[in-house]
C-alpha cells in the first residue's frame, strides 16, 4: 500500500513525502524577495512538506506594477539564492513557477500593454487588453526560457510553467478568450500550441535533467471554458515532450466550502492516459481520502496551497497522526 509519507524519486528530484505546498499569492517588494518571504518559507520547510512551489514570479519588466515575484533580469538573483539556499537547509525542494500575466492583470495597470490571444474583455478584471501578435508570441516564450535559465543558476530544483488560472497561456487554452484565426487559435492543437512551444523554448534552455512543471485547467468555471478533452490532448503532448509532471487545477469557485480534493475525477482521467507525474491541487486537506486516492488512482502527489496557509505545520500534524 502507497502511502503519502512515502520518499519518491520524480526524475533526479527525491521527494521527501508525496504532499506539495502549491502557489498561492506572496507579496514581493517591487519583484524582489524580502523577509517575509523568507520566514514564509522557513516556515513550511518546518513543518514537514517535502516540495514548495512559489507563487507566480513574473518572466517579463512589461509586468512589474504587479506585486509578486520576479527574475525577469539578474537584478533579483541574490534574493532567489538566499531564497533557495534557505530551503535546502531543511533538506526541502523549491519550485519557481513562471507566469505572464496578460489581461488577468490587477491593481494600476497604466502604462502596461496588455496582451492576450483575442481582443477580449477579461472576465475578472474588465481589462481590454490588445491581440498578441505572433513576433510578441515568440518573445515571451524566450521570457520564460531566459527565467528558467535563471532558476536553474540561482539553485532552484525545478520550475513550473503557470498554464493555469486565467493568465496567459490559459487563456490561449480557452475557446471564450482565444478567437484567432491563425496557427494559435481554433482547433485544440492550435490552442495547445503556446503551451507547448513554450515549454520546448525552457527545455532548450534548461537542459534534458532539469525538471520542468507545468500547472494546467481542467475547467475555467465559464461558458466556452477549456474542455477536458482540450486537457487530455495538452497532457498528451506534453507527455510525449518530456514533462517531468502535470499539476491538475482549475476553477474553485463552483465548489462549496467543505469540498475535497475538487478535481480528483479529471486528474485521475488524465493520470490513466498519460506515463508522468499528475499532482492534484484542491481542497486537499482530508488525510484518509488523499491515501484512498493515491492508492486507487495513478494520481502520485498532492498540492496543498490554502490549508498550509493556514497551518504551515500541517504535515508534521498528519504525520503524528496517522503514521506510527
Amino acid at each position: 500500500m502507497k502511502n503519502l509519507f512515502d520518499k519518491t524519486q520524480l526524475g533526479k528530484m527525491t521527494l521527501e513525502n508525496r504532499f506539495i505546498r502549491a502557489a498561492i499569492g506572496e507579496k514581493a517588494t517591487k519583484g524582489h524577495v524580502n523577509e517575509f518571504i523568507l520566514d514564509l518559507y522557513q516556515g513550511l520547510a518546518q513543518g514537514g512538506v517535502g516540495t514548495m512551489i512559489t507563487g507566480f514570479t513574473l518572466v517579463d519588466e512589461n509586468e512589474k506594477n504587479f506585486p509578486m515575484l520576479a527574475f525577469y533580469d539578474d537584478s533579483f538573483r541574490d534574493g532567489h539564492i538566499k531564497l533557495t539556499n534557505l530551503v535546502h537547509k531543511y533538506n526541502k525542494n523549491i519550485i519557481l513557477q513562471l507566469v505572464y500575466i496578460g489581461s488577468y492583470v490587477m491593481g494600476d495597470a497604466r502604462g502596461m500593454s496588455i496582451l492576450a490571444p483575442s481582443v477580449v474583455e477579461n472576465l475578472n478584471t474588465k481589462v481590454m487588453p490588445q491581440e498578441i501578435t505572433v513576433e510578441q508570441i515568440k518573445r515571451i516564450q524566450q521570457k520564460f526560457a531566459d527565467t528558467a535559465s535563471r532558476a536553474k543558476d540561482a539553485g532552484y530544483n525545478g520550475i513550473e510553467i503557470h498554464a493555469a488560472h486565467g493568465f496567459l497561456l490559459s487563456q490561449f487554452m480557452t475557446p471564450y478568450y482565444n478567437r484567432r484565426k491563425d496557427l494559435y487559435g481554433g482547433t485544440v492543437q492550435n490552442r495547445a500550441r503556446m503551451a507547448l512551444e513554450t515549454y520546448e523554448a525552457i527545455r532548450r534552455a534548461v537542459g534534458e535533467d532539469f525538471p520542468v512543471w507545468i500547472k494546467i485547467n481542467v475547467t475555467d468555471g465559464f461558458e466556452n471554458e477549456v474542455s477536458l478533452d482540450d486537457a487530455l490532448y495538452l497532457c498528451k503532448e506534453l507527455t510525449e515532450k518530456g514533462i517531468n509532471a502535470i499539476e491538475i487545477s482549475g476553477a474553485f469557485s463552483k465548489f462549496a466550502n467543505d469540498a475535497t480534493s475538487f478535481f480528483k475525477n479529471e486528474a485521475e482521467k488524465i493520470a490513466m492516459e498519460n506515463d508522468t507525474a499528475i499532482i492534484l491541487t484542491g481542497g486537499n486537506k482530508d488525510f484518509k481520502e488523499m491515501t484512498e486516492i493515491l492508492n486507487t488512482t495513478k494520481i502520485s502527489y498532492f498540492g496543498i496551497a490554502r490549508a498550509l496557509t493556514k497551518e504551515p505545520g500541517l504535515i508534521n500534524r498528519f504525520k503524528k497522526e496517522f503514521t506510527k
